[in-house]
């Protein structure tokens, strides 16, 4: 694992650490209000603040539910576009049969490379730089394949251009897609108003948590925390599916069965 690698890590595990005292302080800070104003607080003005928090904990449920939806979409899309990435190179790799049969030993070599370069570019994640050296070799062998194929078309049969032709643009085409669906995330800013929501929410339950015995105070305290933060990792790790536990390495399967084939 390369120094980028581990820093996303510690990043990641240093936000959740974070988060978690946060929450953990936000609880004490509202217990702590709540115990001041107790005896002084009327039960019209608890009533009201009851219609607050119920509000400010409703408008969090649904952040987390969208975020978590749409964090859940892109990882399906992702899992499709690694599905669609092996189809498509399976039905390239056919069509250089529509080519001059001195020209297909060649050129299959060079899809088996590329093939092989393609699944390296996530098997090697989340090793940045091993990852790019990949991509790179990837886009190297697409360039060598596209003029391969366009020498051996200049004495093929007119239907081998329409058939070979449009194949080759979508193996080459739904890498882009591949990778700016990988680099797709829920925005910056969109889950900094989740922390900042999820702190807010944490000082409304420890206010609320203020007339509750010490020792039942702190199991709500840490099962509150636990949950809160647990929730926002998952939702963060299933949007960077090659990075943390939440794997998508079984959606390869498919590519690396067709290298099996290929060979």
């Amino acid at each position: 694992m390369n120094e980028s690698a581990a820093s996303i890590q510690a990043i990641a595990f240093l936000v959740v650490v974070g988060l978690f005292i946060g929450i953990l302080g936000a609880l004490a800070a509202g217990h702590y209000l709540g115990r001041l104003n107790i005896s002084t607080e009327t039960e019209t003005a608890r009533t009201r603040l009851t219609v607050v928090e119920a509000a400010v904990f409703g408008l969090m449920g649904l952040m987390f539910a969208f975020i978590f939806s749409g964090a859940a979409s892109r990882y399906e899309l992702r899992r499709q576009l690694t599905v669609d990435e092996a189809n498509v190179i399976g039905t390239a790799y056919l069509r250089l049969d529509l080519l001059q049969a001195q020209a297909q030993p060649a050129l299959r070599e060079k899809f088996r490379r590329y093939l092989e370069a393609r699944i390296a570019v996530w098997e090697v994640l989340p090793d940045i730089e091993a990852s790019s050296r990949q991509a790179a070799v990837a886009a190297s062998l697409q360039q060598d394949i596209w003029a391969s194929a366009i020498a051996a078309l200049e004495a093929s049969p007119p239907q081998a251009t329409i058939m070979v032709v449009p194949a080759l643009n979508q193996m080459f085409d739904i890498t882009t897609s591949r990778e700016i669906a990988a680099l797709t995330h829920t925005p910056l800013p969109v889950l900094l108003m989740l922390v900042v929501l999820g702190l807010a929410c944490s000082l409304l339950a420890g206010y609320v948590m203020a007339g509750i015995k010490t020792r039942q105070v702190i199991v709500h305290t840490i099962t509150f925390a636990l949950i809160m933060t647990t929730t926002v990792y998952v939702i963060i790790d299933l949007d960077y599916p090659r990075f943390g536990l939440i794997r998508l390495d079984f959606a390869d399967k498919g590519l690396i069965d067709l290298l099996a084939r290929l060979k």
